[in-house]
């Protein structure tokens, strides 16, 4: 992904494609990467595909919060001189695509979320305290994915540093109190854009009867399963989340129309 990685004054972000805008935001622990399929598969089909790194631990504590994440999403949207885009978010990313979705409706043509916080958050704050514990946060990182293996070394290294410093472990903290505070239930039956939620069948972070509840407050939405699968789907089965993300947009007529 590299060699389409921009910095343009406060914003680094990738970039490929061209046609209707899809902006993706990463969870709490994810980066760019995770949406590697995802972006090499729509920036072929008619999509500008946009990752801006969201500053989860850059901002000051005051701003580490969904509230201010959904503002700073809002003004990198206006940066990049986009009318409306398509927003997909995992996890806390999903949280932030919510809200930006409530505060600045005009601004989005569409909603993906995915394995999203906003209905219920029992995953995000409670497996810090042990953060010396190597194998703990090995098992926590490992129960994200219905196959442990997708945890890879290097993966679980990145989370076990992340824990282990003080100053990120502050801000993770004060991330999971933010989303606890902003739940999104009355919210939602009020956001009448259209919304394509994708789930892991075995989501052990944000279960599938938060999926069912999304798809139940959220008047315009349609709900998604991938079997065999956890809280990162776009990781775990890139192939059948890029399809059925497709047929949701053709759907929506939100697709590109093929010449």
């Amino acid at each position: 992904m590299e060699k389409n990685y921009k910095k343009e004054g406060r914003y680094s972000y990738y970039e490929a494609g061209e046609g209707i805008p899809i902006v993706i935001l990463h969870g709490l622990m994810g980066g760019l990467s995770n949406f590697d399929g995802v972006a090499r598969y729509f920036s072929d089909k008619g999509y500008k595909i946009i990752i801006p790194d969201l500053p989860i631990y850059t901002q000051s504590l005051l701003k580490t919060n969904v509230k201010a994440f959904a503002k700073y999403v809002k003004d990198f949207i206006t940066f990049k001189g986009f009318e409306r885009v398509i927003l997909l978010g995992n996890s806390l990313g999903g949280h932030i695509a919510l809200y930006h979705t409530k505060m600045y409706p005009e601004k989005v043509a569409g909603l993906v979320i995915t394995g999203s916080s906003g209905l219920y958050e029992s995953a995000m704050g409670d497996s810090y305290p042990k953060r010396g514990d190597y194998e703990y946060i090995k098992k926590k990182a490992e129960d994200v994915f219905y196959d442990p293996k997708i945890a890879t070394p290097e993966l679980i290294d990145e989370v076990y540093a992340t824990v282990n410093d003080r100053i990120k472990l502050i801000k993770t903290l004060t991330i999971a109190k933010s989303a606890i505070r902003h739940n999104m239930a009355k919210d939602l039956p009020k956001m009448h854009v259209q919304t394509c939620i994708i789930w892991g069948k075995n989501d052990k972070v944000t279960p599938p009867e938060v999926a069912t509840e999304f798809n139940k407050l959220l008047p315009n939405s349609s709900l998604y399963w991938i079997d065999q699968c956890g809280h990162a789907a776009m990781m775990e089965h890139p192939d059948e989340f890029n399809n059925l993300l497709e047929d949701w947009l053709t759907k929506t007529n939100l697709k590109v129309p093929t010449l």
